[in-house]
């Protein structure tokens, strides 16, 4: 229903770079830690970076479907590569693109349409997850520059060599008794701006993930992005988009768990025949595939609204809950369908099972999601 004939090309060209440039290297990758510069070079070959972007700034000006489709036949094949396109797109050039200024927008945005350069999303800090108003890095003023004090957590794209800079979220004062929140451009050479890789991760192994530090880190006053105050505005609009691509990479990793149960289960025998055969097992994978039609029409459905200019919020919590929970739900079925050879990382399915882990924390918990969900439904 939602799919027209370029989504279906997108899909199809998204698949065969995945499966010829990807998988080959995906093992290998995971099991070093190691970002691939030569993997995002080519992803940005082929116009995965800023796939929403207007072109007038480089990117490649198709509709959000697109974006998720292509997000999800990464994470059909590997979460890593996924994150790192999902990341880039909504929370690197996403706010740089909704809430820059003109001159903002042509400066910043064109290198990150190739390939060749990353941009983070500062928010999440060591005491400030789900309750990110707990934010303690600040941003005061002084002599007509921000000076800014604190640090982030969990940052995807924050440290690698082709980072180019974030976008981060500080308390800039305080109004009526509350505190202030803006958003502010720091450029990855800026003095007092350190990036640290955080490493021994269970999941998404071959993506980078931060700690970045500020020690009166200072730049100009016209970093600022959107308007001062505007930062949790900026933030939940940023969140909201983001949530669709975590969706995606829920939806996809539950599709490339459950393509691995159906090859593992038609292959392997049991007394005598494949166990695909077995009542038991073949019940398992309709509720998969069941799960899936049901993941990838409330996402499109989502999609859908965002484009149409039509409320879209509700539906994007409600996809990212739904994914990532069927992410978790497929991907432990299919280990429990391949056995004892689901736990060895000779198999696939090992890394799907630890990669879902994520999806129900990344970008607002399930917890988060069900109180979004609730409060657009009961006020």
């Amino acid at each position: 229903m939602y799919e027209k004939e370029e989504h279906r090309l997108i899909r199809s060209t998204v698949r065969e770079f995945a499966e010829q440039e990807i998988q080959p290297l995906v093992r290998e990758l995971d099991g070093k830690e190691e970002f691939s510069y030569e993997l995002t070079r080519k992803m940005g070959e082929i116009g995965l970076f800023g796939i929403v972007t207007p072109t007038e700034y480089g990117g490649q000006g198709m509709d959000y479907l697109s974006y998720i489709i292509a997000v999800e036949e990464l994470a059909r094949v590997d979460g890593s590569q996924a994150a790192t396109v999902a990341a880039h797109n909504s929370l690197g050039i996403g706010p740089l693109a909704k809430f820059g200024t003109e001159a903002q927008k042509q400066k910043y945005i064109p290198p990150l349409c190739t390939g060749n350069g990353l941009w983070a999303f500062g928010l999440t800090e060591p005491e400030a997850g789900s309750d990110s108003r707990g934010s303690k890095t600040t941003a005061r003023i002084v002599d007509g520059q921000w000076v800014i004090n604190g640090s982030k957590i969990f940052i995807t794209n924050g440290s690698t060599d082709i980072t180019l800079g974030a976008t981060v979220q500080a308390v800039s004062g305080e109004v009526d008794g509350k505190k202030e929140f803006s958003t502010i451009i720091v450029n990855k050479d800026t003095p007092g701006f350190t990036a640290r890789t955080m490493k021994d991760k269970m999941m998404w192994r071959a993506s980078n993930t931060s700690e970045l530090y500020f020690d009166d880190c200072t730049v100009p006053e016209d970093h600022l992005l959107g308007s001062r105050g505007e930062g949790s505005k900026i933030m939940l609009k940023t969140l909201d988009d983001g949530r669709l691509s975590i969706a995606a990479m829920g939806l996809g990793c539950a599709q490339g768990a459950y393509e691995l149960a159906v090859t593992y289960a038609q292959a392997r025998k049991q007394f005598g025949k494949p166990i695909a055969k077995f009542q038991a097992i073949a019940f398992k994978i309709a509720d998969m595939a069941t799960k899936l039609e049901l993941g990838r029409n409330l996402l499109y459905k989502a999609c859908w609204l965002k484009q149409n200019h039509q409320p879209f919020e509700m539906y994007s919590a409600m996809a990212k809950l739904y994914c990532s929970e069927i992410a978790k739900e497929v991907t432990d079925e299919a280990v429990q369908i391949h056995g004892g050879y689901g736990l060895m990382k000779e198999y696939d399915i090992e890394r799907f099972y630890r990669d879902q882990r994520l999806l129900q924390i990344g970008e607002g918990t399930s917890e988060i999601q069900r109180l979004v969900i609730s409060r657009y439904l009961l006020g």
